[in-house]
Parts: structure tokens; C-alpha cells; sequence
């Protein structure tokens, strides 16, 4: 059973206020996006690497990819993160449904091997696996800068990537979800969640140092976590 590890670096990073997608920007005197690149090259399970890049920077990341030899394609990303998730699956139209793939978002640089192979590991006996953390914050939902209800904690998780998936599943999760014109969505697993709801979501367990780089404040976090590399 092969497994593909698809890094998402479609986004331009607009939050982040640089010139450069903000997986092209150095910390540790590296770009965010080689960190993942060598965390799945290097784990030993991990048969194949996919890299969707944002328009017009493919060539940035045909050089970085020089030392991977697990990169096998880089193909341009869409104008949202769905769109490109569509495109990975494109390119992976000659891969058997009973592949496994993880889909790993660029920007969180500090992925481990520990997760990936937790994520594997699920997939063993599960369609799909998210990786999590429980929160710590009190989440509460506003409506018109009014708290309308307060979830109870203990019950609620925060998202990381890899989001994994038998590609079977994931391709069928997205023809439905393509087929729907009210389709929208922010992450793979719940596009599986609202289109296959037969399908059950194992959560594994993420870590704090696998953040996602989003604004400046975030640069010097991961500069700090390069420092125990």
C-alpha cells in the first residue's frame, strides 16, 4: 500500500504582509516550505511527495526541491486551498483507491515523523484521521459582537495538518462536494464529514510545535523552534 504526502503550498500568505508566499520565507535561514519537504522525505513510510505551489513560483520550488528525491511533481495550486486539493487529485489519478494520502499544509513547517506515522497508523483501520489538540481558551461563539453560546471545553479540538485519507474516499467525499453548488469548506476532513457522514474521523494526536505560520508574530515563534532542531 503506497503512501503519498501531498504539501499544500498554494496560499500567498496575504496575512503575513511579505512580498514572498510566506512558505517561501526563510527562518532558520531556510524556506518554511523545505522544513516539511525534508520531514516527509526523510520518514521512511513515506513513498511519494507532491508539492502545489502558488502561481508563479514553481521554479522556486523546483530548486528546493533538490535534495528530496521523493518530490515527483510539482504542479501549480488553484486560487483556494479546495481548488487545490483538486489538483493534487488530479495528479494522483493513476494511484490505486486503497493508496493512503496525507495532505499537509506548507505553512506548518515543524510536522514530525511521530505524527505522520500516527496518521498512517489510523488509516490502517479508518478511512480518514484528523490530527488535533484539545483547546485550552474558552471558545465561545459571537453574533454581532454579543457572546450567543459558550461550548463546553472538554469536548472541543483544535485542527492541525496532515489530514489523511484512503484515496478512494477522499475522491469520492469530492465529487459530491463539487457536484453541490453551495459547497464550501476550509479543510479536507470536513468535506469528508458533511459529504460522507457514514465515514468515521479518528483524531491523533498533534503537537504545540507543529504551528501554522500565519502572521509576522508567528516568524519569530518558528525561529525559536528552529533552535532546538
Amino acid at each position: 500500500m503506497r503512501n503519498v504526502a501531498v504539501i499544500l503550498a498554494g496560499g500567498t500568505g496575504s496575512r503575513m504582509g511579505s512580498a514572498l508566499p510566506k512558505q517561501l520565507i526563510e527562518v532558520g535561514g531556510r524556506p518554511i516550505l523545505s522544513y516539511s519537504a525534508e520531514a516527509f522525505d526523510s520518514c521512511p513510510e513515506i513513498s511519494e511527495l507532491i508539492v502545489v505551489m502558488v502561481p508563479g513560483h514553481t521554479a522556486a520550488a523546483t530548486e528546493l526541491a533538490g535534495p528530496y528525491r521523493k518530490i515527483q511533481k510539482i504542479i501549480e495550486g488553484g486560487a483556494t486551498r479546495t481548488e487545490s486539493t483538486v489538483r493534487a487529485l488530479e495528479a494522483l489519478a493513476a494511484e490505486p483507491d486503497d493508496s493512503r494520502v496525507l495532505f499537509h499544509d506548507a505553512a506548518r513547517p515543524f510536522v514530525d515523523h511521530e505524527i505522520i506515522r500516527r496518521c498512517l497508523a489510523a488509516l490502517a483501520e479508518h478511512e480518514a484521521v484528523a490530527v488535533g489538540l484539545p483547546v485550552t481558551d474558552t471558545i465561545v461563539e459571537v453574533s454581532a459582537g454579543l457572546v450567543t453560546a459558550m461550548p463546553t471545553r472538554s469536548g472541543l479540538w483544535r485542527f492541525q495538518t496532515p489530514q489523511g485519507f484512503r484515496l478512494g474516499t477522499i475522491r469520492r467525499a469530492y465529487e459530491k462536494a463539487l457536484a453541490d453548488p453551495e459547497f464550501t469548506a476550509t479543510d479536507d476532513c470536513g468535506v469528508v464529514h458533511r459529504y460522507l457522514p457514514d465515514v468515521s474521523i479518528p483524531v491523533v494526536e498533534g503537537s504545540e510545535r507543529n504551528l501554522k505560520v500565519t502572521h509576522p508574530l508567528d516568524i519569530t515563534i518558528a525561529e525559536t523552534l528552529c533552535e532546538d532542531l
